[in-house]
């Protein structure tokens, strides 16, 4: 097994050289923090992370966690991430001060996150759900809630989730039918079920706080009549102690991929005695909810990026001592008297690796430029800047979450295949990077839900001006690269595509004029596939010209070797990947509508 899962010299080039993390520090809310701060905090994370994360990672799968006695029971170090963790930041990092956070940028949190999910996926989720669902308490709750719940949540010594799915509802929250009752007393009585709720339980977990969306009685029908509760599993009796709330793990699902983050079903409300307090006001839940979907999103792209990344050093590793085969000769034979040669030096194989690193390092950028949005917008010096940056985090958020899900598990099973046989079996990790990236394109939506708001919501908001804005940041890059002769030529690609963009849209949009949306959306993930590319790509462009740039006499804070090994990536990236967005262009211009339901059922 790899002893490396991430490569940190790329991800803080990416942080601070690329995506400029110094010139957010300049924000007032950001100003108590410098460079070698944040690289503290950063090389902190990689010491717990090579300590208390990546060893434990196999066992988890191995021993996953499950459901006894009405009890979740997970691994030991789930506790050790949840209170060490708490301790160093990794939940209130992003918080204000007043709330006992550090006011660190996302772009810098985020950084930290990944690198806790390169080394081992199963366990930062908890911490995770803890940090959006304290979120949700300080930005909407009152302040006697905030005070109640938040600080034990933001040591680590209490744990919290989401609460939103049900057995008959799924993604479609129109339909939940989870009750809140309310009485004279400040709470609501609930009762109800809910599924898929990660992290919700644990043996080690005094209390877990649950923020769970229901319908107070009489509410309107659909998302306009959702409400948001605190649901603590434990409350707090008048002389401080904790009492059972009438919550109850019914089983803990078990799973293909991250065996060791637990995936519960949990009852509310079993005896009559489930107490929850509003959070806000009545029927506002959903656009509470939406807050958090930004930065879950976020953090989904995150973690299957860094799954990549791990299953990319381990698959290099491999490729580096695995000696097979031998070269052909210029006559196009063998020669039998030569030593094997190691496995890296086939194209081939060089051709899976060299995919790997283009997904892995280009969704890293995409995931850190995101959180970059996110930190500019909230920290907006004016009304135009803060909608500036909202509306290119809306542009990019579907694709952020979608590309890093679906390339990376591409990119995990090249890795698998690098490895052949021994890719296929347990002594090797890659068969279990193989498994755990798979949740990605499902969780906070999945990539046909992704794909529908992209195509149907982002690309035509406000009469199509975040496209336009998306495109003017897209046309910034492409002049910079054409300063660079060696660069010209892909700038030239990729203004290309963005035309090819431009020709794509215009031949569906008179299916949405017309009120054919369903002829309209029936492609939205072949659509997001093709954006995906020409975003990516963008991103891999704005590298080159970093790396180009240094190499042509700059100050070069890192190797020669280091900077090529980008130029040679992104290069692979515009001669094997952006090619498949032609391909792609003609399915979404082609009038066919092969997959939209006739009258009579050909799916047989």
């Amino acid at each position: 097994m790899s002893n490396k899962y991430i490569d940190l010299s790329t991800l803080k080039y990416l942080l601070y050289d690329i995506h400029k993390l110094e010139d957010l520090l300049d924000r007032e809310r950001f100003n108590d923090h410098n460079k070698e701060s944040l690289d503290m905090f950063l090389n902190s994370t990689k010491d717990f992370a090579d300590r208390e994360l990546f060893p434990f990672i196999k066992e988890m799968d191995e021993n996953p966690a499950h459901h006894r006695d009405g009890q979740v029971f997970v691994h030991k170090q789930v506790e050790t991430m949840m209170k060490k963790g708490g301790e160093l930041g990794f939940i209130s990092a992003s918080f204000d001060y007043d709330v006992g956070g550090m006011q660190i940028p996302l772009m810098a949190h985020t950084a930290a996150i990944y690198i806790l999910d390169a080394a081992n996926n199963h366990l930062p989720g908890y911490a995770g759900l803890t940090q959006g669902a304290a979120e949700l308490i300080i930005h909407f709750a009152n302040k006697n809630l905030i005070k109640t719940f938040t600080p034990n949540m933001l040591s680590g010594k209490w744990g919290g989730t989401m609460c939103l799915t049900e057995p008959q509802a799924g993604s479609s929250l129109s339909d939940i039918v989870t009750k809140a009752n309310p009485t004279d007393k400040g709470y609501y009585n609930i009762s109800g079920q809910k599924i898929f709720i990660s992290g919700g339980d644990n043996q080690y977990a005094e209390n877990i706080v649950h923020l769970l969306i229901a319908r107070v009685e009489g509410a309107p029908k659909g998302t306009k009549g959702i409400s948001l509760f605190i649901v603590p599993k434990n409350r707090i009796s008048n002389d401080g102690s904790l009492v059972s709330n009438d919550v109850n793990s019914v089983a803990d699902f078990q799973k293909m991929g991250q065996k060791g983050y637990c995936t519960t079903h949990l009852s509310f409300g079993d005896k009559g005695d489930c107490q929850g307090w509003l959070v806000g006001e009545e029927n506002k839940g959903l656009s509470y909810m939406f807050l958090m979907m930004n930065a879950a999103r976020i953090a989904v792209g995150r973690g299957a990026s860094a799954i990549a990344s791990a299953a990319y050093y381990a698959s290099l590793q491999y490729a580096n001592e695995r000696p097979q085969g031998r070269k052909l000769s210029s006559e196009g034979k063998k020669n039998i008297e030569q030593n094997q040669s190691l496995i890296i030096e086939h194209p081939d194989v060089r051709r899976m690796l060299m995919f790997q690193k283009s997904v892995v390092e280009g969704s890293m950028s995409l995931v850190l430029l995101a959180a970059k949005y996110y930190d500019l917008e909230n920290t907006a010096k004016s009304p135009e800047e803060k909608s500036k940056y909202n509306t290119l985090l809306e542009m990019i958020i579907p694709v952020v979450k979608t590309y890093p899900s679906e390339a990376g598990a591409l990119s995990v099973n090249n890795g698998l295949q690098v490895l052949g046989g021994y890719g296929f079996c347990s002594d090797f990790i890659l068969q279990q990077y193989y498994r755990d990236i798979r949740i990605s394109s499902i969780y906070e939506g999945t990539t046909g839900i992704q794909s529908q708001d992209l195509l149907g919501r982002k690309i035509t908001m406000n009469n199509g001006e975040g496209l336009k804005l998306l495109s003017t940041e897209i046309i910034k890059v492409i002049s910079k690269a054409n300063e660079f002769p060696e660069l010209e030529s892909y700038a030239n690609i990729l203004s290309h595509k963005l035309k090819l963009s431009e020709k794509v849209l215009n031949s569906l949009m008179p299916y949405a004029l017309k009120g054919d949306f369903e002829k309209y959306l029936a492609d939205a993930t072949i659509f997001m596939e093709f954006f995906s590319l020409i975003i990516v790509a963008w991103n891999w462009l704005e590298i080159g010209i970093n790396s180009q740039s240094e190499l042509n006499g700059g100050k070069k804070k890192y190797s020669d070797i280091f900077y090529e090994s980008k130029i040679e990536t992104m290069k692979y990236f515009f001669d094997y990947e952006l090619p498949k967005t032609t391909s792609q262009a003609e399915i979404l211009m082609n009038p066919s509508s092969v997959t939209i339901k006739k009258d009579k059922e050909i799916i047989i």
